[in-house]
C-alpha cells in the first residue's frame, strides 16, 4: 500500500504544482458543498498481550454511553480498533467517537468519566502506556450500519513547513475523495476520512488517510483501485516530494467493530 499510494500522491503532487486540479476538484460532486466538520476523539493503549482477552471483553457501561449518544444524535460514530502490525513501542488497542462538534466529543467523554466507563472496554489499570488525541475532518462519508471485525487502514503523512496552506485539502478533493467516493458506493469500503489534528498534541503538519473496509479482500480492492487511477491518469514526476516528508509516512491497519449513524 506504501508503494501505491506514494505513486498516487506524486500524480497529485504534479498536477498541483502544474495547476492542473481544477477540473478534477468540479467534477467531485459528492464533496461539492463543504461538510461540518467531523471532530474524533481517540484513546490510544499499550496493553501486555496476555491481557488482551480480558481488555477487549465489552464493558456494558460505555456500550450504553456509547449508544445513548449515537441514538440522541451527540454522535454520528464509534468503535474500537486493535492493532495487527505491532511495533516494539506503539499501541494495541484503541477506542474512538465521532461528533460533528468538540462539545459533543467531549460530553461523550464526561459521559463515560461519570459511568466509570472512560477507559476503553475494560479496566485502565491493563494498559502500560496510554495517549488521546482529538481530530478534524472536511472530507468524508460512511453507510450506516454495525461491523464487526472489519478493517481499518490508516496512511500518516507529515506536510513540509514550507508547503501550500491548502495542501491537504488540494490532496483530499483532487485525489481521496473521488477515489473513495467510488469505493463507498460499491461497498469495497464503509467510511473514509482525512483527518488532521484539532489539538496539536503531536507534529501539527500530520495528515492521515483513513478507509474502513468490511472485508480483508476489501484492502486488495482498495490498492487495485489505487494502481487503476494511477494508470488512468499518469502525471508522474516527483513534485510530491517537495510537499510531504516521506521519511515520517506510516502505515497503520487494525481489526475494527464500528458503527456509524
Amino acid at each position: 500500500m506504501i508503494k501505491t499510494q506514494h505513486a498516487i500522491l506524486t500524480c497529485l503532487g504534479a498536477a498541483l504544482i502544474a495547476g492542473a486540479i481544477g477540473s478534477s476538484v468540479s467534477a467531485q460532486a459528492a464533496d461539492a458543498q463543504p461538510k461540518p466538520r467531523l471532530y474524533t476523539y481517540e484513546a490510544e493503549w499499550t496493553v501486555p498481550r496476555a491481557k488482551w482477552a480480558e481488555f477487549e471483553k465489552d464493558d456494558p457501561a460505555e456500550q450504553k454511553v456509547l449508544e445513548k449518544s449515537l441514538a440522541n444524535g451527540t454522535l454520528v460514530g464509534y468503535g474500537t480498533d486493535v492493532n495487527i502490525l505491532h511495533s516494539e513501542d506503539g499501541s494495541t488497542h484503541d477506542n474512538w467517537w465521532s461528533a460533528l462538534s468538540i462539545a459533543g466529543t467531549l460530553n461523550v467523554l464526561d459521559a463515560l468519566e461519570k459511568a466509570g466507563a472512560s477507559g476503553a472496554t475494560s479496566p485502565v489499570s491493563l494498559a502500560t502506556k496510554h495517549h488521546d488525541g482529538l481530530y478534524v475532518s472536511e472530507h468524508y462519508h460512511w453507510h450506516a450500519g454495525t461491523w464487526k471485525g472489519a478493517y481499518t487502514h490508516a496512511s500518516l503523512y507529515t506536510v513540509k513547513a514550507d508547503a501550500p496552506d491548502n495542501a491537504v485539502d488540494l490532496l483530499a478533493e483532487s485525489v481521496v475523495v473521488p477515489l473513495y467516493e467510488k469505493l463507498l458506493a460499491d461497498g469495497t469500503i464503509i467510511e473514509y476520512e482525512v483527518d488532521t489534528q484539532a489539538v496539536h498534541s503531536g507534529d501539527p503538519n500530520l495528515f492521515a488517510v483513513v478507509y474502513i473496509t468490511p472485508t480483508a479482500e476489501g484492502i486488495d480492492k482498495v490498492n487495485a483501485a489505487v494502481r487503476a487511477a494511477i494508470k488512468a491518469e499518469p502525471l508522474g514526476g516527483q513534485a510530491f516530494g517537495s510537499i510531504v516528508d516521506w521519511t515520517k509516512h506510516r502505515d497503520y491497519l487494525t481489526r475494527s467493530n464500528v458503527t456509524y449513524k
